[in-house]
């Protein structure tokens, strides 16, 4: 019988995946920015067309800035972490299903046992 299960894909951090992350961030923080920018523009070209309530705007806008300048505030705390974070560490990078084959007589708990899938730059170095 073929059960599914979870199996965690982890990443060694290596110089060329921390850049590569590093990079990743800075992309989604720019992305935030210009997003907070086009957000300011948006509100201003409502509040000259005076169809809208300007209390209401103001609060709708202050809220999507908000909710984008916490993202941001996050990918600076997850930069600094990057930065700390020593070379040879896994990180959990995402979780996949795998179909896992068991026969009568296998041992449950080796069966259920966490497994992961380590990679290092790309390549998969290790199944666990």
């Amino acid at each position: 019988m073929k059960i599914i299960q979870t199996i965690e894909v982890r990443q060694i951090v290596t110089e060329k995946s921390k850049q590569a992350l590093e990079k990743a961030f800075m992309a989604q923080k720019q992305q935030l920015m210009r997003e907070c920018d086009q957000l300011r523009f948006e509100q201003k070209r409502l509040e000259k067309t005076g169809k809208y309530s300007s209390s209401l705007l103001k609060q709708y806008f202050a809220k999507e800035m908000d909710a984008r300048l916490e993202k941001i505030k996050l990918l600076d705390f997850q930069l600094e972490q990057l930065h700390i974070l020593p070379l040879g560490s896994e990180l959990k990078e995402r979780e996949v299903q795998a179909l896992i084959d068991v026969q009568v007589g296998d041992n449950w708990e080796s069966v259920m046992s966490k497994r992961a899938i380590i990679i290092e730059d790309g390549i998969v170095k290790e199944i666990r």
